[in-house]
Parts: structure tokens; sequence; C-alpha cells
């Protein structure tokens, strides 16, 4: 595997009693960028990220991070090897402030288990680094609000600051616009530019505006196979892309 790409999958597949949901999927995503994953409902791209995280085990095939076949892997140890999905730790606690939020997933960078009974002269100690995260998203004039009184795009804002708590080396994104209105749309995708400066991301995206402003690659899923890849020109010119994901036929 060349050193430019982090993660890799060779031959992944996965079947449900004879449904073949991802089939033989070839994926390498290069360090450093933004590698988005598309494709029609049913295509496979939530399968796909289940196997990446090991939320599934694959019927066969290989994924390999950083040159490390992790395919037996469970999926706390993957996300202690660096790759984070945003909902494995971004399960936001309604009723705590979002400062309160950020700084309990800052404890698992002391590799213990969340200390709620700790006193609060410990937890103010990972304050300045909540507060930088919680600026990295732009959530800085909401850091006292409870979480359940957060708009949902801040809200999700607030879930991607607890997972860049983990540190992740790469971070992995199930939709991250989905559901939002366009200022929220904008925010976000603005947000995953700017964390993306020194981390990959790999992201499920429906919204193709945001995949053709963000992604550096795209890879198209269709019945659980790739059925193209490349940048954003190069995909959305296919004519197989065009028929199976925008419905339009062949000229």
């Amino acid at each position: 595997m060349s050193e430019d790409v982090v993660l890799a999958t060779e031959d992944l597949t996965k079947e449900f009693a004879g449904f073949v949901a991802v089939n033989g999927v070839n994926l390498q995503v290069r360090r450093g960028t933004i590698h988005a994953l598309i494709g029609p409902n049913g295509a496979g791209k939530t399968t796909c990220f289940n196997l990446l995280t090991k939320f599934l085990a694959p019927s066969r095939g290989r994924i390999v991070f950083n040159g490390q076949d992790i395919t037996a892997l469970a999926p706390a140890d993957v996300a202690r090897l660096g790759i984070v999905r945003s909902f494995q730790i971004s399960a936001v606690f309604p009723h705590l402030t979002v400062l309160e939020n950020v700084r309990i997933a800052l404890q698992r960078q002391r590799g213990t288990s969340f200390d709620f009974w700790r006193s609060r002269r410990v937890l103010d100690t990972f304050n300045d680094r909540a507060m930088e995260l919680i600026a990295d998203v732009g959530l800085s004039d909401f850091a006292g609000v409870a979480a359940v009184e957060l708009p949902y795009g801040r809200k999700r804002a607030l879930e991607i600051a607890t997972t860049l708590a983990l540190d992740p080396e790469m971070l992995l994104l199930d939709e991250p616009t989905a559901g939002m209105g366009h200022e929220d749309i904008d925010r976000i995708a603005a947000l995953i530019k700017r964390v993306s400066a020194d981390r990959t991301v790999l992201m499920v995206e429906h919204n193709l505006d945001v995949v053709s402003d963000l992604s550096d690659t795209i890879t198209v899923l269709t019945r659980g196979s790739v059925l193209a890849e490349g940048n954003y020109d190069t995909v959305s010119n296919n004519p197989d892309v065009r028929e199976a994901y925008m419905g339009v036929g062949h000229a």
C-alpha cells in the first residue's frame, strides 16, 4: 500500500442471508484528503461505513489502516488507532452544556471512562482545550447552552467537536448535512473543510453541492459495487453514474 494511502479495502464484501450489500469494494483513501462515498439509496454506503468502523464483520476481504490489517479488530480498538466515526462518541448528553459535553469527551484522552464523579477542579483542567474545540466548530457563543436547546445544525457541530476531542487521524462522517437548511449546510461544510486541514475525512453525503465543493475524490457505489471513482467532474460526466445516480439515461 502506498504511503499516501491511509485507508484501503481489498475485496470488501458483506452478505446478509444471500443478499450482497457490499460487493468486492476496493477503496483507497489518500492521506490528508476529503473522500466522499455517494450513490443512490440502497447502494451500500452505510454498510460500508459499518464495515470500516467494525460495527459489522465482513463476509470476506481486508481493511488496512496505515499499513496495519484491522479487519479483525473491535470498534474500540479501531477508534484508538485513529479512525473515529462521528456517532461513535457523539451521543450528546442533552441536558449538559456544550462545554460539559466536550469536556467529558476529552476525558477519553486519559484512557479512562467518563468520570462523572470527578471533582469540578479536575474537570476544569480540560476547559482550555474544550474551549479551543468549541471555537473550532463555531460554538463559542453557545458554550453554556444545554445541548437540548441547540438548533439542529449547531447540535451537529457539537457532535463533531466531541468527535474531534479524540484527536482522530481519520474522521468518518455519515451524512453530516442531512436534514439541514441552507444556512446550516454552509456552516457545516465550512467546518468540515476547516477540520480536514490536518486529518483525513471520509464522508457519506447526499448533497451533491457539498460533495462537489469539498471532495478531492468521490467513489460512487451502486448495488454494493464501485461504479466509478475520481474527482467531481469525472464522476458527474460519467454516463453510467448519470444513469444510476441522477436518473439520466445514456445519450
